[in-house]
């Protein structure tokens, strides 16, 4: 039996993939990146290698993905996440034909044909705006952990609404919006919408062909999910872990390219 590992270096997670020569995932890890990514990308891999009940020999190729991909000395070989999320959300949902990950800095919007190749992509990596940082702040601001912003978010009856998506000017919004005396999950419901607003932007830049399947950490954000697939009028399929699609993706690509 023949083993295979995908790399994700992100700016705020590292994720870390193994899988077998059937495509089996077998070993997987998602930890923080912090100041020091190779050093993360070492734990990961690490974690990974050690829920496999491998070592680092045991690998025949490893692909490397992510925003510090070229920073990985034992990476066979370097592929972009765009094709990666495109390569594992299709291996989870083969009948997907549209992909948005919202990962820690940056949005994507990827259309996918029936093979799972990149048929267009639109991408917003110029600011925070609708991304993992920008819930970040926003939960800073409202005093939440990140894992409760969605369920609290759910539990409101109405949404206050926050119009602007600039990081730093949505924060003192919000932060006005507490002293006005709003509670704190209607002003999340209104967050949820705004970044799902957001994302319609890119998505209507390549056009919505379902399935619609979401990817990175605010996928597990179920109030941005919801908001999104009624306001697109679709169902939106999240995997298990969104966070380790991309990382999947670049294992299955060591598959191809090192079996």
């Amino acid at each position: 039996m023949r083993y295979f590992a995908g790399i994700d270096s992100g700016a705020l997670s590292t994720e870390a993939v193994v899988i077998d020569e059937k495509g089996r995932m077998i070993g997987e890890a998602v930890l923080l990146t912090g100041a020091d990514p190779l050093s993360a990308v070492k734990r990961a891999y690490d974690t990974a290698l050690g829920k496999a009940e491998l070592a680092e020999k045991d690998i025949s190729f490893v692909v490397a993905t992510g925003y510090g991909r070229g920073r990985i000395p034992f990476a066979s070989l370097e592929i972009t996440e765009i094709s990666c999320h495109a390569k594992g959300m299709s291996y989870l949902f083969p009948k997907v034909r549209t992909i948005i990950d919202i990962g820690g800095q940056d949005t994507k919007a990827i259309r996918v044909n029936e093979k799972g190749k990149v048929v267009d992509f639109a991408m917003n990596d110029k600011c925070a705006a609708g991304t993992g940082r920008f819930l970040e702040v926003m939960a800073n601001a409202l005093e939440v952990s990140l894992e409760e912003m969605g369920e609290l978010a759910l539990k409101a009856k109405r949404e206050v609404k926050v119009s602007s998506m600039c990081t730093v000017f949505a924060e003192s919004e919000v932060v006005s919006l507490i002293a006005e005396g709003h509670p704190k999950e209607e002003i999340l419901l209104g967050v949820a919408s705004a970044i799902a607003d957001r994302t319609m932007g890119l998505i209507a830049k390549i056009g919505l062909i379902p399935d619609l399947a979401m990817s990175g950490g605010v996928a597990k954000n179920r109030a941005v999910v919801r908001a999104l697939a009624k306001k697109l009028k679709h169902k939106v399929h999240i995997p298990k872990e969104p966070q380790l699609v991309g990382a999947l993706g670049a294992a299955l690509f060591a598959r191809e390219k090192g079996g």
